[in-house]
């Protein structure tokens, strides 16, 4: 009897540590399995610009998803292509006057906000791509140079700029600049003038350096740095804005990407502060990076439409711009509320102009096992990294 107790005994445990081994055996082949099938995804993603091969460009919807730059070929991604993705992170921004959700990608004073009409959603890649009620993913693309901006002494003005790469100072890397003032009165008339100033400056051994502009008051003037860093083939951007208007500011929503239009809004008709409401005038302009690192302007399209004066909830809804061309750039506009408030913003016409990062997808909180991959990659000349996180919505299964 007793023998026949720990031959059962034993038996139980064989079956009790061979099912363990079973079970761990079977997980370890699905993670496996995904892993591989995140790797493949996101190469898939990567490595081809989608159909049609214009549709960043476009308003269509497109019928194969990719992200890369259809006049490149390996890891260079659609900087506007990018720009259609709607935004898993940021709150959507609701404008009245034209009645759309737009998608918001919004850092400080720098705008980008896309109907969500004309933004590609998670739901429309996840049927393209395959993986809709199989696999979930989220998107990440990232800077890998940060180029942090900080105000060290306001009068004259000082400003520190700090150039990191991943986890570690850039020294001596090449700093490229663009400093933007804002002339509330004279130069334009009834709309705010602005003037600009390039240099270069080289960072130190901890990838620092401290910019002088010794004619600015930090408290009382607007002002924007944009800040190109680059060494060793590597390029990042940063900016840094001081705006003497608190409420009182404009707003650029995309309007068409097919017709490069882009609304200029009223900030209290998006969020109202409360009374008393002002007129804002403003002055548009458009700038490209060229190969030295500098700003260069761009007429508009429609220069009557450059300049303007918006109101909430009267007169004319929002002005209008056309965008002249669909090499990437920023979209510069100063504004006024009277002779001592005033400001500028700016919107990215391409994801890379202002690094802006780019997070697409489900949230990958709380799920089972995630498995990550990362590649690096060029929107523009910019280095980004794209990494993708990738987990089965299906139970445990043996993959053959």
């Amino acid at each position: 009897m007793v023998s026949v107790v720990v031959f059962l005994g034993a038996l139980l445990l064989f079956v009790g540590l061979f099912n363990q081994t079973i079970q761990t055996a079977i997980a370890y082949q699905r993670h496996r399995y995904l892993a591989t099938k995140c790797s493949d995804l996101l190469d898939n993603i990567l490595l081809n610009p989608g159909y049609p091969l214009d549709w960043g460009t476009s308003n269509c919807t497109p019928t194969g998803f990719g992200i890369q730059d259809p006049e490149f070929t390996q890891y260079k991604l659609s900087p506007f292509s990018l720009m259609r993705l709607r935004s898993s992170t940021g709150e959507p921004v609701y404008y009245p006057k034209t009645d759309l959700y737009y998608s918001n990608i919004t850092m400080g004073h720098g705008f980008l906000l896309v109907p969500f009409s004309e933004a590609v959603n998670y739901s429309t890649a996840s049927r393209l791509l395959g993986t809709n009620g199989t696999y979930g993913f989220q998107l990440t693309i990232t800077p890998i140079v940060t180029v942090s901006i900080s105000e060290v002494q306001s009068s004259p003005l000082k400003l520190a700029v700090d150039v990191t790469g991943a986890g570690f100072p850039l020294a001596n890397a090449v700093i490229s600049y663009c400093f933007i003032t804002v002339e509330a009165t004279g130069g334009a008339g009834p709309y705010p003038a602005y003037t600009i100033e390039h240099d270069t400056a080289l960072t130190d051994d901890k990838g620092s350096v401290v910019l002088n502009f010794s004619d600015v008051d930090g408290e009382d003037d607007s002002y924007v740095l944009i800040a190109y860093a680059h060494t060793c083939g590597l390029i990042g951007v940063g900016y840094y804005e001081h705006v003497t208007s608190e409420h009182h500011y404009i707003i650029p929503f995309i309007d068409d990407f097919g017709e490069r239009r882009v609304l200029i809004a009223h900030s209290y008709d998006v969020h109202y502060f409360g009374p008393p409401v002002a007129e804002l005038s403003y002055n548009a302009t458009f700038v490209l990076l060229t190969e030295d690192f500098t700003l260069r302007e761009m007429p508009l399209e429609n220069s009557t439409g450059k300049t303007g004066k918006v109101n909430y909830g009267e007169g004319k809804p929002y002005g209008v711009i056309t965008i002249p061309t669909y090499n990437p750039g920023l979209l510069i506009i100063t504004y006024r509320k009277s002779a001592v408030e005033c400001g500028v913003v700016l919107m990215p016409w391409g994801i890379s102009s202002t690094a802006f990062p780019v997070t697409f997808g489900d949230d990958p909180s709380g799920k089972e096992w995630v498995a990550t991959d990362i590649r690096q990659v060029i929107v523009n000349g910019i280095a980004y990294q794209a990494k993708l996180a990738l987990w089965s919505l299906g139970g445990y299964q043996v993959i053959a």
